[in-house]
């Protein structure tokens, strides 16, 4: 099975293309500073290539699950918990995050159980490039690979 990406929504909707909105829409990301976690598959990467203009991307690990799962709210806005998960979906947090980051399970496919997509907070000491100008060319947008942790840990 493949692993998982986190993507993260940077910019609006300010003059944007209708099918842009709809691609974003597709993957949860509605609104600005917002993240879905998916296993990294062909139907996700083209509509990454899409919408790169308004994302970033990287592989997620165990330190940014467990950021993530900081953020992570159950619908009656209770925190993750042990019990939730043994309740729910019968397994225990460190199995629900191994699962997770190996692309095993899906959290999109549990919006009735979590509030998705997982809202961040802007960035910590703001962006460090500008929002539209790639990231391999020390701006924000697009794939960051590893690097993802880094603005993770400042959005969190």
């Amino acid at each position: 099975m493949s692993s998982s990406v986190v993507i993260i929504r940077l910019r609006g909707r300010a003059g944007g293309d209708w099918r842009i909105e709809q691609t974003l829409g597709l993957l949860r990301l509605n609104r600005r500073y917002s993240a879905m976690v998916y296993p990294y598959s062909e139907e996700i990467k083209g509509m990454i290539r899409k919408v790169e203009a308004y994302i970033t991307w990287g592989e997620l690990d165990e330190e940014g699950i467990n950021m993530l799962l900081n953020r992570m709210k159950t619908r009656e806005g209770k925190k993750i918990d042990d019990e939730t998960l043994k309740i729910n979906l019968n397994m225990n947090i460190d199995d629900f995050k191994q699962k997770i980051v190996s692309g095993e399970l899906r959290i999109n496919k549990y919006s009735k159980l979590f509030n998705l997509p997982i809202s961040l907070h802007p960035p910590r000491e703001g962006f460090y490039g500008k929002v539209s100008v790639h990231f391999k060319n020390g701006g924000e947008y697009g794939y960051r690979g590893s690097y993802i942790k880094e603005l993770l840990r400042r959005m969190v």
